[in-house]
């Protein structure tokens, strides 16, 4: 395996990955099993160290429980977080932040099909949402619409996390960049993990965040997000979600 080409100007660093291209075609009918290997076994890499710059790859972490969090920001600053569970603590520690290549639409919910607007709430990945064939070189389906979307009326499907940086209601990512998630991710439920929880907010929900947009349609809803968002800001462990009268209520998982 080589090092691949980054894009844009940012510069990665040991827990930030802007996103670059792949050596992997996106029309290889095995291309999921490539990535896996390259993402799992150093063996793989002959001329290049992806321990260094500009991947800062740790292959002793995969197969670790996966937790992933999106800050939708917007177009040019969306960002995907990747925690994984320390065997230790059983606390989720922050393992890399990769560039949201591209999601149409603007802060704010999916609410029907056709809108264009990329999820926001709380959703899971599970084996059979996993697409080692997609058209978008790998992808993951989030599960929207979930209990709550489909509590109040919201309508589309076939949401995802995916490659190729081109979307359309979806979290685009680079190649390489959805290569590393999936790969975490795939070794995660291999090892037993049941489902991928991924968490999409509009921005970071801080109270000075919330307070900025207090006039907004909403807000309302944005309140009730942040009360999974600050589950995991105090506790490192996400919660689980359920749906009461049209609203997330957050317990524990154990």
């Amino acid at each position: 395996m080589t090092a691949a080409w980054l894009l844009g100007s940012e510069k990665a660093t040991p827990q930030y990955f802007p996103g670059g291209y792949s050596d992997i075609p996106s029309n290889a009918a095995n291309r999921a099993k490539l990535a896996i290997q390259k993402w799992s076994d150093p063996a793989q890499w002959e001329d290049a160290d992806p321990a260094e710059a500009p991947y800062f790859w740790d292959f002793d972490v995969v197969g670790r429980p996966v937790f992933l969090r999106v800050f939708k920001n917007d177009n040019h600053s969306g960002e995907l977080e990747v925690w994984l569970e320390d065997p230790e603590t059983e606390k989720y520690e922050h393992f890399k932040t990769y560039r949201v290549a591209y999601f149409s639409g603007s802060p704010g919910p999916k609410t029907k099909q056709g809108d264009l607007q990329a999820p926001e709430g709380f959703y899971f990945v599970s084996q059979g949402r996993m697409n080692p064939a997609s058209s978008y070189h790998l992808s993951m389906d989030m599960g929207y619409p979930n209990a709550y979307d489909r509590f109040h009326g919201r309508t589309g499907s076939l949401l995802m996390i995916h490659g190729k940086a081109v979307s359309l209601g979806c979290f685009a990512m680079t190649d390489a960049s959805i290569e590393q998630i999936y790969t975490l991710v795939d070794a995660a439920m291999k090892n037993g993990q049941k489902v991928v929880r991924v968490h999409s907010f509009p921005f970071r929900l801080t109270e000075k965040a919330l307070e900025e947009v207090e006039e907004s349609e909403h807000h309302d809803f944005w309140t009730n997000l942040k009360e999974g968002f600050d589950w995991f800001e105090k506790r490192r462990v996400p919660p689980d979600v359920t749906v009461e009268g049209g609203r997330y209520v957050f317990s524990s998982l154990r």
